[in-house]
């Protein structure tokens, strides 16, 4: 569910595929309600036609959290919900997903997240400034299993590397996925980026138990959680804390 424009001059290679997805009643309702008070398009923010400005956004400045493919939001809004200092961006491109979502900020009446359609490898190059995150999660990204596919997996180094210039010193990445091969790619990417320390880490309790975890559990598929760190680097390349 996470997603990704590469970085760099070539051709982007995105990790998501955009369907028109058919609304449900609801979501439709939700969306044609709360959209505008929610919602922000990644093209608009990219295009300098709306200010990236989380603080307007919020009313107020708090440790901010990104999320890379919020999916249906069931574990953003839980977490939002038990975290109500720390403010949210959910990053998506499903319709359904984000107007799933409106639809639990709505009903749990949240104020600590928004919700952004598009690209969140671009809004990271474009938009988000370097250290001024306290978090980015992403949890179950597209595995993309056949290996000639495998390239437009999310986590690759280029995109790891932008991910931890927008953290803060302290700041972490947290990973979640039930492919054993991507969590090995996960794994090693994050070892090689230094600015990063950390690894695989058993599950957090605090992490929602979603339908999409259950089934995966249910289909035999073991998840692995990964928290990185981002530590000070200094100008020869060592570490500080």
């Amino acid at each position: 569910m996470g997603e990704q424009g590469a970085v760099g001059e070539h051709p982007p290679i995105t990790s998501f595929v955009h369907h028109r997805a058919r609304l449900t009643a609801g979501q439709q309702s939700a969306w044609e309600r709360w959209w505008s008070v929610r919602g922000h398009e990644v093209p608009e923010l990219l295009a300098g036609r709306e200010p990236f400005d989380p603080p307007a956004w919020f009313g107020r400045t708090a440790p901010l959290v990104l999320e890379i493919g919020s999916g249906m939001g069931e574990a953003t809004a839980q977490l939002a919900a038990e975290a109500p200092g720390t403010d949210h961006i959910a990053v998506e491109v499903f319709e359904p997903g984000l107007a799933q979502l409106l639809m639990r900020i709505a009903e749990a009446g949240l104020s600590n997240i928004t919700v952004l359609r598009g690209d969140a490898v671009a809004l990271l190059e474009t938009c988000v400034a370097p250290g001024s995150l306290d978090g980015i999660r992403i949890f179950f990204p597209d595995p993309w299993p056949k290996r000639k596919h495998r390239k437009r997996r999310l986590v690759q180094p280029d995109v790891v590397a932008l991910a931890a210039s927008r953290l803060r010193i302290g700041g972490t990445l947290h990973m979640a996925t039930d492919w054993a091969d991507y969590a090995v790619q996960m794994r090693t990417v994050c070892d090689e980026e230094p600015s990063l320390e950390g690894g695989e880490i058993p599950r957090p309790d605090w992490r929602p138990l979603t339908k999409f975890e259950q089934r995966a559990s249910s289909e035999g598929r073991s998840v692995h959680d990964l928290l990185y760190k981002r530590r000070a680097v200094g100008p020869s390349g060592s570490h500080s804390t």
